[in-house]
């Protein structure tokens, strides 16, 4: 799913740029403010991210000129808590309205659920699945059959990373990335580890080679059934 970032304030745009290629989402932030349409037009996204301070034309202008020739969702960022701007915003168009300073969890809350509401899944947003392999997004568990385990916040970020996916390879950068992108003296043994206490939870529902590794160059997942050739485990 694609997200547009319409932020003036260059540290904000980037830190949510970086959260929200966390989670798996198509982001771009918009860099001449003169332009929106175009911005828009461009990338098509799913979803906008719109600030209400900008340095070019009201906010609300521009929420009305996207408006007019789409309906996708826009949730405002304002550093403004009155009612009043609140309801001007819905007023103008926009689906919801979040309060700096921004708690990420809740925005990333919100998109999920106005994406949920605003687009036909045909796999529910808070859940992936790799075979019968299922990972809930929502609980941070992952179920095999009748079996599941509960997993660390990071745990299900690698698994969440795999899972995307499907089966192709995926570099250790990209995991590291995925877990620690804001936090600096990551190293690859920190991966390592985690991969390593993964598969011991994975092996007692019977997933025991589900998370392999290619030296070298970094982990797929695979089941039983599957036709898998040069993989070795860690």
């Amino acid at each position: 799913m694609r997200i547009l970032i319409i932020e003036d304030d260059h540290l904000i745009a980037q830190l949510l740029e970086d959260h929200l290629r966390k989670w798996q989402y198509d982001v771009a932030c918009v860099q001449d403010f003169t332009h929106i349409l175009e911005h828009v037009d461009a990338f098509d996204p799913h979803l906008i991210l719109l600030d209400v301070n900008l340095p070019i034309y009201n906010v609300y202008y521009w929420c009305q000129e996207i408006r007019r020739q789409s309906q996708l969702p826009i949730i405002f960022i304002s550093s403004r808590t009155e009612a009043m701007d609140m309801v001007m915003a819905m007023q103008m168009g926009g689906d919801d309205f979040i309060s700096k300073p921004l708690e990420l969890s809740v925005l990333v809350a919100k998109i999920q659920a106005l994406l949920r509401r605003s687009y036909d899944f045909s796999v529910p947003a808070n859940e992936l699945t790799y075979h019968d392999v299922k990972l809930h997004l929502d609980t941070s568990r992952l179920t095999y059959g009748n079996q599941d385990i509960d997993l660390t916040k990071t745990e299900l970020l690698i698994l969440q990373t795999l899972f995307k996916a499907q089966g192709a390879l995926v570099s250790r950068e990209a995991l590291m990335d995925a877990c620690w992108l804001d936090e600096a003296y990551i190293d690859d043994n920190t991966l390592a580890v985690n991969i390593s206490r993964l598969r011991k939870k994975l092996a007692r529902i019977n997933l025991r080679e589900f998370i392999l590794t290619k030296k070298g160059l970094g982990y797929a997942l695979f089941l039983d059934s599957e036709e898998e050739g040069g993989a070795i485990n860690e």
